[in-house]
């Protein structure tokens, strides 16, 4: 588990999936910690990729164009790329910024 006051992140690796439970809160000044966690995983391209935001509280836009970063970037390698759990909150955010399509299988 990675983390400081700000942004929590474990990773959980199963056969054919990497998950990674994102907590707290991603914004600017924890994009630098979820950028480095991020980028040897979005290269997994055996896996499916999965975030799970069940215990994220805030996001930012910068937070969210990382979750778009790493969107396009498993979407370049044809690689599998899922947002699961997302609070209300978020969602509703996702919502208006338009990304929730593009994020959620089930949108």
């Amino acid at each position: 588990m990675k983390h400081n006051d700000k942004l929590v992140l474990r990773t959980e690796n199963q056969e054919g999936k990497c998950t990674v439970y994102v907590g707290g809160e991603l914004d600017l000044e924890s994009a630098v910690q979820m950028r480095a966690a991020m980028s040897p995983l979005i290269e997994l391209t055996d896996r499916e990729l999965v975030l799970n935001l069940q215990e994220l509280r805030y996001v930012d836009s910068t937070g969210i164009g990382i979750l778009v970063s790493v969107l396009k970037a498993r979407h370049a390698k044809e690689a599998p790329f899922t947002v699961t759990a997302v609070p209300p909150h978020i969602r509703k955010l996702f919502d208006m910024t338009g990304i929730t399509p593009f994020l959620l299988k089930q949108a």
